[in-house]
């Protein structure tokens, strides 16, 4: 047994070695100059720290503060607007009796299988005569309508979690004279902690890494968010100071790995409840 487990262990270490062997590869090349690219070695000779002071403030009239204060710009107004209305829709489909409540609820489950590529077109379509290219509120505006990245899978869990929820305790607050948005705003919300912040952490990883919407959307180096800023490394005549842009990647993805593991006791308890309970 004690052997069986040994080899299990060792097989374990030895995957997460080969796992991470890119995340070694990136942290060294950050360090390396240009000429040393190409080397086999996984970390250089002498380490070019200097490449993170530069790559901070490579971008001519512009440093990365600038980039990282867009970035939390966009992120903060589209993770309010997300959890306040998909926590409402959710609330909605898991407590409130209306009419064709199946139906929307089905119609809701579809879209999570619609690919993103359908929708781009009509979206950039209707945001440009909307003016809205160039700023932030293509993504604000969706989420403050339970649509945007992940809105539908947010609802999803959002309603499994709701669900799970005795529905005496609303009878008991409404015997109090509580009103539906008292019951959505004391009862539910509270107890909903769990997932709301699974929610949260999801949006934040995703809109955060969302290239593509934000390459289409925004136009300006001075509303660059991070992402966007990274392909500025790259000039007209393809020289690419490869530390520097490296350095500046890896420095992107620290926010999202603090949050992930300052928030991972919650993820996972609300994954958890949410399958479960659900």
């Amino acid at each position: 047994m004690a052997r069986r487990q040994g080899l299990t262990h060792l097989l374990l270490l030895i995957s997460s070695i080969i796992m991470m062997y890119p995340v070694f590869w990136w942290l060294g090349a950050s360090l390396k100059t240009n000429d040393e690219m190409r080397s086999p070695n996984l970390f250089p000779e002498t380490f070019r720290w200097a490449n993170y002071t530069e790559g901070w403030v490579s971008v001519p009239n512009y440093d990365f503060s600038v980039f990282y204060i867009n970035n939390f710009q966009l992120i903060i107004g589209v993770l309010f607007t997300s959890i306040v209305s998909c926590s409402l829709v959710a609330f909605a489909f898991a407590r409130l009796d209306f009419p064709l409540r199946k139906l929307w609820f089905g119609i809701l489950l579809v879209t999570l299988m619609l690919p993103t590529q359908v929708t781009i077109v009509p979206q950039y379509v209707l945001f440009s005569k909307f003016d809205w290219i160039n700023t932030y509120l293509p993504f604000y505006v969706p989420h403050l309508l339970a649509g945007g990245v992940g809105g539908p899978f947010f609802i999803y869990l959002l309603v499994q979690f709701i669900r799970s929820i005795p529905k005496e305790l609303d009878e008991s607050a409404k015997i109090d004279g509580c009103s539906w948005f008292g019951i959505y705003w004391r009862i539910i919300i509270p107890l909903t902690k769990p997932a709301l912040v699974t929610v949260a952490i999801y949006c934040f990883l995703w809109n955060w890494d969302d290239f593509f919407g934000q390459l289409l959307y925004i136009n300006s180096v001075d509303k660059y968010t991070v992402n966007l800023a990274l392909k500025l490394f790259i000039d007209s005549a393809g020289t690419v100071p490869w530390g520097q842009m490296l350095a500046m990647s890896l420095v992107s993805v620290m926010p999202a790995v603090i949050i992930f593991f300052i928030a991972q006791k919650h993820f996972v308890e609300g994954i958890a409840s949410g399958a479960l309970k659900g």
